[in-house]
């Protein structure tokens, strides 16, 4: 089932989440992401039923492994994004933002070129 961009940020959400606290529930995706509770509940209901994440009985959030795939994935391009605008002279906090919104819409052949093209090294 494909995802929409907004699943793949609640994805990303939850493994940058994941990593800085070990421990996710939906309200600390919410004040991530600056989202209402509600919203992130649906949310998460969505992705439960297209087998992204499954939820503990203690509410704790975890990805499966097609929604650690989508999640990785999604975050390697916002972290390659962020630092190549910063290189070209971009604000940090611009260069998080537009990263976000190219992340989900470039193709994975230009991806992987400007991933090969930020690991040469330097002229």
């Amino acid at each position: 089932m494909a995802l929409h961009e907004s699943g793949e940020d609640y994805l990303e959400a939850i493994l940058v989440l994941q990593e800085e606290k070990g421990i996710v529930h939906s309200i600390d995706v919410a004040q991530h992401l600056g989202y209402s509770k509600p919203s992130v509940s649906r949310a998460m209901s969505i992705l439960r039923t297209s087998g992204h994440i499954v939820m503990e009985k203690d509410g704790q959030l975890k990805l499966t492994e097609e929604g650690l795939r989508v999640a990785s994935s999604i975050y390697e391009r916002h972290k390659l994004l962020t630092n190549w605008l910063i290189h070209l002279g971009v604000s940090p906090e611009t260069a998080a933002e537009d990263a976000c919104k190219i992340e989900h819409d470039i193709s994975e052949e230009t991806f992987q070129c400007l991933k090969r093209h930020a690991q040469e090294p330097e002229q």
